[in-house]
């Protein structure tokens, strides 16, 4: 009943992937709006949006990471972790949508000549995509770290 997974609820390590996580949400989300006409695609207020869910859930856990761990009293109640778990499965998977569809459309705006997209905004939509993408990474780590968890309690 110690198994103590890194990178699980309650950890340091789970603790720096959920700031990661919000740092980087933070970012894309930054990045994106910075774009005076990101809302013509509805893939990039798709990305919008998902960021927007994905900085208050980060957010949220790393606090709770946090307060475990300055505690040192990890969270391991089996309906609490499972909800952590399907939550970060689909917000890391919303978050791969957009952050490809986003990736997409950005690399058919600029392969088009720049006609759609001045090189200014399209560089910015890029690095928002690769922003996104980094949260997915660590989204996506901090669900397979609390999935193997799991199963031990």
């Amino acid at each position: 009943m110690d198994d103590v997974v890194p990178g699980s609820v309650g950890t340091s390590a789970g603790f720096s992937l959920r700031l990661g996580q919000t740092i980087f949400s933070c970012a894309s989300l930054l990045f994106m709006s910075l774009g005076v006409e990101f809302y013509s695609y509805t893939s990039f207020c798709f990305l919008v949006t998902i960021m927007g869910l994905a900085i208050p859930w980060s957010f949220t856990l790393a606090l709770v990471d946090g307060y475990s761990v300055l505690v040192k009293c990890p969270v391991r109640k089996r309906g609490l972790l499972l909800i952590i778990v399907l939550g970060d499965w689909a917000l890391s998977t919303l978050t791969l949508a957009a952050a490809s569809s986003t990736a997409s459309v950005v690399d058919l705006l600029l392969h088009n000549d720049g006609s759609f997209c001045p090189p200014k905004f399209c560089s910015r939509y890029q690095v928002s995509a690769a922003m996104a993408f980094l949260s997915w990474f660590l989204s996506m780590a901090s669900c397979l770290f609390n999935l193997w968890l799991l199963p031990s309690l």
